[in-house]
């Protein structure tokens, strides 16, 4: 769906998880993992692990800020030490090495946080060989998703899927030069992309709703007949 001005199409982050699950059914069945983007694509990636019956875990990207405007960035980085940078936005703003390193220097001390809390000593599963789906809530300039996606490529995987509800035509064609396949319910086409506008209902996660995302799959995954509340 090409969408030329935006609108609300899904009611909240697991809506949209369920939606983007129905555009991944080849993948369901097959030996794949599904990692999300925290903070936002976490429970958008709990659904589409849930209706694909695939295993579920977290590849952290965080974008790097601009300074004194930390609402927007300058490119990405992860868990790994990956670093991409917009070298377009770098070059207008004529950003210096030190400025660089500096604010990518605070993202890792971001990360190296997030990742004890979410995986305290547990090293990424393998996905050596294996199709590997990268989850987020929304791409609006695609550089998290793109840092997450070369990080994955020194691991050997299958194939990598990068999958978000919706996302703006420009991210677009920057993820598809570095995944293997883009998957999204929704393209917008609108020089200003706002990810909240496609929600009727957003607001910030906190790292307290990532870790219950987390704690409900562990539930469904290891204890699939317990009952849980599914009306979200």
């Amino acid at each position: 769906m090409h969408l030329a001005k935006a609108r609300p199409i899904f009611n909240h982050r697991y809506d949209a998880g369920r939606q983007l699950a129905a555009k991944l059914t080849e993948y369901k069945g097959g030996s794949t993992i599904v990692l999300a983007i925290p903070n936002g694509g976490v429970p958008v990636a709990l659904e589409v692990a849930i209706a694909l019956g695939a295993n579920l875990d977290l590849i952290i990207s965080r974008k790097v800020p601009l300074p004194l405007r930390p609402e927007a960035g300058f490119g990405a980085v992860t868990d790994d030490g990956t670093v991409i940078l917009n070298e377009e936005i770098v070059k207008s703003l004529n950003l210096s090495q030190p400025q660089i390193n500096y604010q990518v220097s605070k993202v890792r001390a971001d990360i190296r946080q997030r990742s004890l809390l979410y995986h305290k000593d547990r090293p990424l599963p393998s996905v050596d060989g294996k199709t590997v789906i990268i989850v987020d809530d929304g791409l609006a300039s695609g550089f998290t998703m793109m840092a997450a996606v070369q990080s994955l490529r020194h691991h050997q995987p299958k194939k990598i899927v990068a999958a978000a509800p919706a996302a703006s035509i420009r991210a677009v064609k920057r993820v598809e030069a570095v995944a293997d396949k883009v998957v999204t319910c929704a393209i917008g086409l609108m020089p200003k992309f706002y990810i909240a506008d496609f929600y009727h209902n957003w607001h910030d996660l906190s790292d307290n709703e990532v870790m219950q995302c987390l704690k409900e799959w562990q539930m469904r995954h290891f204890k699939p007949n317990i009952l849980l509340p599914k009306d979200r």
